[in-house]
């Protein structure tokens, strides 16, 4: 059997401010094989952006360990890649040396990054745009570029923080096509957080569903849809309906439930 790409071992985060002391993560256990989609759904407040943010690194763990391809972590992994909710572009530059930042910071040469940012334009389909400045793209194509610029680090797994939750409802599914198609060529292990009980289905092989005691695993879901998986209508699919009540059961079940 072959060694998961990620795994999480009971995992605690705990922060301490000298007069309180709150328990964000419990003994979070989690394995991450190689190339597989996980999305994590809960309540407000449960601790899924700070499981992403300790499985990257930026912030300490108080117990237990994380492992990438058998290793615990020491600091930032360099085979990871964050997407934020908020894009986190800059703004002064173009859609081009936005995406080129990573490369430059590998230190390529200067003639293979300017191939390789192109070809990740045309990737999130964004060719005509090269030399646009941040701040002329609407919401949907800056999404393109932040998804284009962390393609660029090609790490090995993909730790995404809501990355769709800023669009509206057409561009959401716009980009998660986009996104989906993309990713189902790659390859790469995925951990996706978001609310959206919809996308967590369409989009993954395995939901993970946080509970409002505040990082304890509470379930997970196993995502039996085939793939390639028509991002929209998959969800007129009966199993899929299924799985969507099954889910919100888990969600709704908690106590102070507030998504």
């Amino acid at each position: 059997m072959s060694r998961p790409k990620l795994e999480i071992r009971d995992l605690c985060v705990t922060y301490d401010n000298g007069t309180t002391r709150n328990d964000i993560l419990k003994h979070v256990n989690l394995t991450v094989p190689d190339g597989a989609f996980i999305s994590v759904i809960g309540p407000s407040g449960c601790g899924k952006s700070t499981l992403l943010k300790a499985i990257s690194g930026l912030i300490p763990i108080s117990s237990g360990e994380v492992l990438i391809d058998g290793k615990p972590i020491d600091g930032v992994p360099d085979k990871v890649s964050y997407v934020f909710q908020n894009d986190a572009l800059l703004p002064w530059k173009s859609v081009l040396d936005n995406i080129r930042l990573p490369l430059d910071l590998k230190g390529l040469p200067k003639s293979e990054q300017k191939a390789e940012a192109l070809r990740l334009v045309k990737l999130v389909n964004l060719s005509g745009f090269e030399n646009y400045p941040i701040q002329r793209l609407s919401g949907g194509m800056r999404k393109r570029v932040a998804l284009a610029r962390a393609f660029a680090y090609d790490p090995d797994i993909y730790l995404m923080d809501e990355p769709f939750g800023p669009l509206d409802a057409q561009t959401r599914v716009v980009i998660g096509e986009e996104f989906t198609r993309i990713w189902e060529k790659l390859g790469k292990s995925v951990i996706f957080v978001t609310h959206d009980i919809e996308e967590s289905i369409v989009l993954s092989d395995r939901v993970v569903v946080m509970d409002q005691s505040r990082g304890r695993i509470l379930e997970e879901f196993p995502v039996e849809l085939s793939r390639p998986r028509p991002y929209y209508l998959s969800r007129f699919e009966p199993r899929f309906k299924a799985l969507q009540r099954a889910i919100w059961q888990s969600l709704s079940a908690q106590e102070e439930f507030n998504i």
